[in-house]
Parts: structure tokens; sequence; C-alpha cells
């Protein structure tokens, strides 16, 4: 499954008991039409990502809520007990690819950004080539 949208908060990171590191975000995906009396609709879904190993930590540390991301992954129901001792059930998206989808605004945000790409494996990158580095930048641009 492959979505786009923007995390609706912060990520949060923990740890299994043997050391893994897990990050959970929630990403609001958004549609719009026209329906058929021409009114302009839009309709918004929310999917809960967990990431794991690398790509979990690269999620924590990069991304922030209003954050543009693409992540592909495959879906994953599990149940659990709440406080009450009800039986609870959730279906997440686990990510195995993420790349993150902000420009230039969101990346001076967080410093190092740059466009990378991460793999569920340990983070491929796929950065800025030299050759984007002789581009327009930003204090080029007449706006």
């Amino acid at each position: 499954m492959q979505i786009i949208g923007n995390l609706g908060r912060d990520p949060e990171m923990r740890f299994t008991q043997g050391g893994t590191p897990v990050t959970n975000f929630s990403v609001a995906v958004s549609r719009s039409w026209q329906s058929r009396d021409g009114e302009l609709r839009e309709e918004t879904e929310w999917f809960r990502v967990v990431a794991w190993t690398r790509l979990a930590e690269i999620a924590n540390e990069y991304l922030r809520r209003g954050s543009k991301v693409y992540v592909e992954g495959r879906l994953a129901t599990r149940t659990w007990q709440d406080r009450e001792g009800n039986d609870r059930t959730t279906t997440e998206l686990v990510a195995q690819e993420m790349i993150m989808l902000g420009g230039r605004e969101e990346a001076s945000q967080r410093d190092d950004y740059d466009g990378q790409r991460s793999g569920y494996a340990g983070g491929q990158g796929a950065g800025r080539s030299a050759a984007q580095d002789d581009e327009i930048s930003p204090d080029d641009l007449p706006f």
C-alpha cells in the first residue's frame, strides 16, 4: 500500500524490550472532487503508521507535525486489551519505505535534511547530487 499525506502530530519513538526502535505517527491523506451539483468536496482519511529499526530512527529525527511524506508498506491488524480489559483492534501501515517530500522551507526548519529517501533495510540515501548544488537557489528567485 502507498500513501502520500501530511503528519498529524510529531512522531513518537520508543524501544522494544530487546532495544529495537519503533516509531508511530499518523498521516492525513486528502482527496477532493466536484459533486454532481458542482460543489467542491474534500475528504480526509487518517492512517496510523509504524516504522521499525533504522526507518524508525529516521522518521523520528526528520519528520514533524505537518511534514509531507510518501510511505509504502503493508497493512497489519493487531488486537490488544486496553486498561479496562476491553478488546481493541487497530489496522496500521507498517512502513517499508519512506520518502520525505517537504520543500526547502520545511527542510530549513530541520537544519540538515537533504531530501533523503529511506528504505526499511537501513536507509538507502538518495540525497542531493553535486550538480543540484549548482542549480537555482531560493536567493535567485525574484519573489
